[in-house]
């Protein structure tokens, strides 16, 4: 169960972060007005809000995700792979330090975002006890990717045996319009994952049950599991359904001007 999430809402100058898409600039009206719907959406998931005042010093600081992996065992601060994000960190390193007695970092040369790190409950295969749990076989997906490499994603998986926890390393380098793992991976819980068309073959994935998006519904894949609910990206009939067909209530969350700048659901709060 998710209790806390931060978020920021994105400034005036959000079209100036960065982004792969060729979408055309976001409406930073309608950028707002979404952003609000979502906040409201995870309060009414039963998630009590820290907000953080919009950064203008930083475009793409509203997509918060990136800068920390936060867990029921402890927070570690990432080291963004795009240096122009890399103050942004700093700043939601003095907003954790309030809900944890102890952060820990990504140091150089490792570059680790957010984005590419899906906590998915137990092992695959592990008793159903321990993902109620969240005890000692959780389990993290660890994306390489263009913003993650190696060195990033070795200390992450370090850390988190510290404390317990699994990783299993997913490289991405290559596959198309997938900036972050999660642009095609999210846990729903009972030993799902859903997985876009490029990773539903991966071995890494074996052992869970693949719920895999619609062909040209692939944005839809970066949904979140809040509570008892599923945030999902609006204006994907198909995916949706097949999430309410396996019982999932959703909530539907127009998110067309954060796809813009790259931006998914994930993105936008640090959830714990």
């Amino acid at each position: 169960m998710f209790t806390k999430a931060i978020v920021r809402p994105p400034g005036p100058n959000l079209a100036e972060g960065l982004t792969t898409m060729d979408l055309g600039a976001p409406n930073y009206r309608r950028a707002l007005q979404q952003h609000a719907a979502y906040c409201e959406a995870l309060e009414e998931c039963g998630v009590t809000l820290t907000r953080l005042e919009a950064d203008e010093q930083y475009p793409d600081s509203t997509f918060v995700e990136d800068t920390a992996v936060v867990t029921n065992r402890g927070a570690i601060l990432t080291r963004p792979g795009a240096a122009s994000r890399a103050g942004e960190v700093e700043r939601i390193a003095e907003v954790l330090s309030r809900f944890y007695s102890e952060l820990h970092f990504i140091h150089p040369p490792g570059r680790l975002d957010g984005g590419d790190v899906c906590e998915a409950g137990c092992e695959a295969g592990c008793e159903a006890g321990y993902e109620a749990e969240r005890g000692a076989r959780s389990h993290f997906f660890i994306g390489i990717s263009e913003r993650t490499n190696e060195a990033g994603a070795q200390q992450l998986a370090d850390w988190l045996a510290s404390h317990g926890f699994s990783s299993t390393f997913v490289d991405i380098r290559g596959v198309k319009n997938m900036l972050h793992l999660k642009s095609g991976l999210a846990f729903l819980g009972d030993n799902r994952l859903v997985v876009s068309d490029a990773l539903a073959d991966r071995d890494e994935f074996r052992g869970h049950e693949l719920v895999r998006v619609t062909a040209g519904e692939e944005y839809a894949a970066n949904c979140v599991r809040v509570n008892d609910r599923v945030l999902v990206a609006a204006g994907y009939p198909g995916f949706t359904g097949t999430l309410q067909d396996l019982g999932y209530p959703t909530i539907a969350l127009e998110m067309v001007e954060f796809r813009k700048m790259d931006g998914g659901l994930s993105c936008l709060s640090l959830r714990f």
